[in-house]
């Protein structure tokens, strides 16, 4: 096996954003294209000798392949073992809690989550540090600074290794073991939560619906719900990973997972719903007649947290996104715990989770998660729901409302409006920035502005200080609005616009959001003139 230099030169726009890079498939196939970041990786974090990492990813198109090379130039580079997935198969949240309980020194992540796979879909990869999290952006920073000056690469010449095969082999110097992907992964979440529970209420006949979307927490979802917890057998559904994810678009929110939409609104619905997206991080949360908004799911996980066994203490804190509801402030106040604001990503909670100062963390992008693992946690938000429901003993439905009497009800919604042209997505950007300073005090559709700013972030751990991380504005009537330009997407710009409004009249509690929130939409339109720069009549999404 002999270890060759490939001259190279830099290839633009291997700049990683809040999950490392994402490309199209066919861009990260192109020559040399996934070489030069991964080499970029190895010198942004000081090389891999000697250094353990961790290696899988969602299954999707050329996953494999991308193992492959990676496990040629960690060879090639000195590093002395990667624990890698089976079939390359790794969840993201299995993939950080492999980091954290191996006590790696880091992990390659092959996924671009829930954006759309195959040839002509999307690919990505992320650097996981030691803590089990997203690189944090002076990690990343370095990576993307070493892409610029790239002149060559190392890989080792040798046969593709069999990762189908558990048990260790080596390459060269370096060893690889190939591990069971759920194995370690469901220890943990025993640990965590009452299975007995769970199980018990399975028994008792309560019945699940979940849609694994072809992507990587089929075989979690089957191990562990149809497995270890009971359900009958087909309770979880499109359970095996595909390439493509059988050509569906795996991102759990009402357009993408419209089968379970229709199921879980159907006349035979079963008690509970979900779905998880790509790569295992994101969770979508369905009742009878009734879809809890992730921002709200976040909420009442945190009401309930103490009814889960490894939360039974209480929370030390909890910590959200920016662009996220603030109906978790509204339970925090009441718990008497702070409530911390990141900007958008993962790798901002890891800091506070690390210090010990935050216990449950989400984001308004179907994204929930603990201090469990670094990374947000589909499957262990479903486990979550199914031990509080055991508890409480009523629908979802119920529990909801509950929560919305008692707290009062954070209407909400996200508007995408994808793949616009980036220079006008710029330029609403740009004009509203401008004018943020004179929008106190003005009315617009009726609704008369409180505060307008831009968000910044200082992180309380380590005194660092993240700018430009979006644009929010606040309304009369416990209304706010923000606008940001997602770094998720691969064409063009997506623009992201989230609304949201506080009702605390009981009377008012039922309504449909997109009613309830016309006032806010039609303030977001005056106020950025979505429909002139975008071109558009409508979101593409609405969630």
């Amino acid at each position: 096996m002999d270890i060759i230099t490939v001259e190279t030169s830099p290839i633009a726009g291997q700049k990683p954003g809040t999950s490392g890079l994402r490309k199209k498939t066919r861009t990260f196939m192109e020559r040399h294209f996934l070489e030069n970041f991964i080499q970029a990786i190895w010198i942004g974090i000081g090389g891999v000798a000697g250094k353990t990492l961790v290696l899988g990813g969602d299954g999707r198109y050329f996953n494999d392949r991308a193992a492959q090379v990676v496990l040629r130039m960690a060879a090639a580079s000195g590093a002395t073992k990667v624990i890698v997935g089976q079939n390359a198969i790794l969840s993201t949240p299995a993939a950080s809690n492999l980091i954290r309980q191996r006590k790696t020194d880091g992990g390659i992540i092959l996924s671009a989550s829930h954006n759309p796979g195959g040839e002509d879909g999307d690919f990505g990869v992320k650097f996981n540090t030691a803590n089990g999290g997203p690189a944090p952006e002076g990690v990343t920073a370095k990576i993307f600074e070493a892409t610029k000056d790239l002149t060559s690469y190392q890989i080792m010449e040798a046969q593709d290794v069999d990762l189908s095969v558990l048990g260790t082999t080596s390459m060269g110097r370096m060893e690889i073991e190939v591990v069971d992907p759920v194995t370690d992964y469901q220890a943990l979440m025993e640990t965590i939560f009452d299975f007995d529970k769970i199980r018990a209420l399975i028994a008792g006949g309560f019945t699940l619906h979940f849609d694994a979307m072809h992507a990587v927490t089929g075989p979690y979802a089957k191990a562990i719900l149809e497995g270890a917890l009971g359900a009958p057998e087909g309770s979880v559904v499109n359970a095996v990973p595909l390439p493509d994810f059988g050509q569906g678009h795996p991102d759990p929110n009402p357009i993408w997972a419209k089968d379970l939409m229709d199921r879980m609104f159907g006349d035979t619905a079963p008690d509970f719903g979900a779905a998880s997206d790509g790569d295992g991080d994101r969770n979508m949360i369905v009742g009878k007649n009734i879809y809890v908004t992730p921002s709200d799911s976040l909420a009442a996980l945190a009401a309930n947290a103490t009814l889960a066994p490894a939360y039974a203490d209480g929370l030390k804190a909890v910590a959200r996104s920016m662009p996220t509801s603030r109906a978790l402030d509204r339970v925090a106040l009441r718990l008497g715990c702070d409530c911390y604001e990141t900007p958008t990503g993962w790798k901002f909670f890891g800091n506070l989770l690390d210090a010990g100062r935050a216990t449950l963390c989400g984001e308004e992008s179907a994204g929930t998660g603990s201090d469990h693992v670094r990374e947000k946690d589909g499957l262990w938000a479903v486990l979550f729901w199914l031990n509080i429901l055991a508890e409480r003993k009523i629908s979802v439905a119920d529990l909801m409302a509950d929560h919305w009497n008692s707290y009062g009800r954070n209407y909400y919604s996200r508007h995408d409006y994808e793949a616009v042209d980036s220079d006008n997505a710029e330029a609403l950007m740009e004009g509203l920035r401008a004018k943020l300073a004179d929008l106190p005090g003005k009315s617009f559709a009726g609704l008369t502005v409180e505060s307008a700013d831009e968000f910044a972030y200082d992180d309380p751990v380590d005194g660092s200080r993240s700018e430009g991380q979006g644009l929010r504005v606040t309304t009369s009537g416990g209304g706010r609005i923000v606008f940001r330009l997602s770094g998720t997407g691969t064409e063009g710009a997506t623009l992201r616009v989230y609304l949201e409004r506080v009702e605390t009249d009981p009377a008012e509690l039922d309504m449909d959001p997109q009613e309830a929130l016309a006032g806010i939409i039609a303030a977001a339109e005056a106020l950025a003139g979505i429909r002139e720069h975008t071109g558009r009549d409508a979101p593409d999404v609405i969630t």
